[in-house]
């Protein structure tokens, strides 16, 4: 009974102490093209996605020339150290703190980060802080480089990638290949501590002998530990 007991919690510990490095996917999107970008990252990868919503409804910030989108934008450049210069979002529910990597994905206002992206990270950046920080923008034409700067100076202390990753509209229908690129340059895998085999491991059942051996199916008979629990037939 002792060398069962003894087995099981080994048979645990193992378990345990496979794949890490949980990888969180927050997005705001608004024209919808960001949303589409994160379907296909996550077929890819294995994430959690979190959505940025205004707290506001029905919003137009293209109407009049893009006047309450800039506005928005004036407001946080006038003053980016006050949270009032924020527009509110609805409030996040997940835990920062359960995740080692972070993917941003917002589209580009004005060569600005989106303002209701800007106010999640005004918020909640410092969390990420000695964290993998990953950054995904959508835009029209523009290049990214005040998203990455507004990103930056909201998550100062982020352990960023080494490259962003820009997909336009004018190649936005290829973004399966884009991502996929992205990722390799990053060495995403490497880096998180996941690969498509550790990550196939975690979903198989795992089956041992009360040796501790890995067995490769059940056996039709006899005493075994399957996902950590014991089996009798």
């Amino acid at each position: 009974m002792k060398r069962m007991k003894f087995l099981v919690c080994t048979m645990l510990t193992l378990l345990c102490t496979g794949v890490s490095g949980k990888t969180l996917v927050v997005y705001y999107s608004y024209t919808n093209y960001c949303r589409e970008i994160v379907t296909t990252l996550t077929s890819q990868i294995q994430a959690d996605v979190l959505e940025i919503q205004s707290a506001e409804k029905g919003l137009k910030y293209e109407a009049n020339g893009y006047a309450l989108g800039t506005q928005l934008l004036n407001a946080i450049k006038a003053a980016p150290n006050d949270a009032g210069s924020y527009p509110a979002i609805d409030p996040v529910t997940a835990s920062l703190a359960d995740y080692d990597t972070f993917v941003i994905v917002t589209p580009l206002w004005w060569s600005q980060m989106a303002a209701p992206m800007q106010t999640f990270l005004f918020n909640y950046g410092w969390q990420m802080a000695g964290k993998h920080v990953g950054l995904i923008v959508s835009s029209a034409s523009s290049g990214i480089s005040g998203v990455v700067s507004d990103c930056k100076r909201l998550v100062p202390d982020g352990n960023y990638f080494s490259e962003n990753l820009w997909i336009n509209h004018s190649n936005h229908s290829n973004r399966t290949s884009l991502i996929q690129n992205w990722l390799t340059a990053i060495n995403y895998h490497t880096l998180t501590g996941i690969n498509e085999t550790q990550a196939a491991a975690a979903a198989a059942p795992n089956i041992y002998d009360l040796a501790g051996r890995l067995l490769t199916e059940e056996p039709s008979r006899g005493i075994y530990i399957k996902n950590g629990k014991k089996v009798v037939r």
